[in-house]
């Protein structure tokens, strides 16, 4: 690793411990990676890609030392909440269409048998034929 890289840790590493302590002096304090990056003097970016095992460290940090959730995590979690109802009711929405379609295929099937066995064609009740009867 090169001066620079080490350079960005140890200030990654100091801005950590200063974030936790909740006495930040570049950020607005959360507990978040743009916060870290931030009280740091590094991009987001860099936090990210070049030191994801810090930003782990971080959030580990946060687990233990404060024993809160993450923002990151928490809005995940309530993403991941909120898809499992949307899937919940897409799934309730298909196995509606197919109970529809499955329908839709017996009444056709009873029309079809009616009208290759030659049975009365008539309309009765409320029931009208696809076709007029042909005389």
């Amino acid at each position: 690793m090169n001066q620079q890289h080490e350079d960005e840790r140890s200030r990654i590493r100091a801005a950590m411990d200063r974030l936790l302590a909740g006495q930040p002096t570049s950020s607005n304090g959360s507990l978040t990676v743009v916060a870290l990056a931030a009280e740091a003097g590094v991009h987001r970016m860099a936090l990210q890609k070049r030191h994801a095992d810090l930003k782990e460290e971080f959030y580990a940090r946060v687990r233990t030392e404060t024993h809160q959730t993450p923002e990151v995590e928490r809005r995940l979690r309530k993403e991941v909440v909120r898809l499992k109802e949307v899937l919940k009711d897409s799934r309730a929405a298909e196995a509606e269409s197919r109970h529809r379609a499955e329908q839709m295929a017996l009444a056709a099937a009873v029309l079809i048998l009616r009208t290759s066995t030659g049975q009365d064609h008539t309309a009765s009740g409320n029931v009208v034929p696809l076709h007029p009867p042909r005389d």
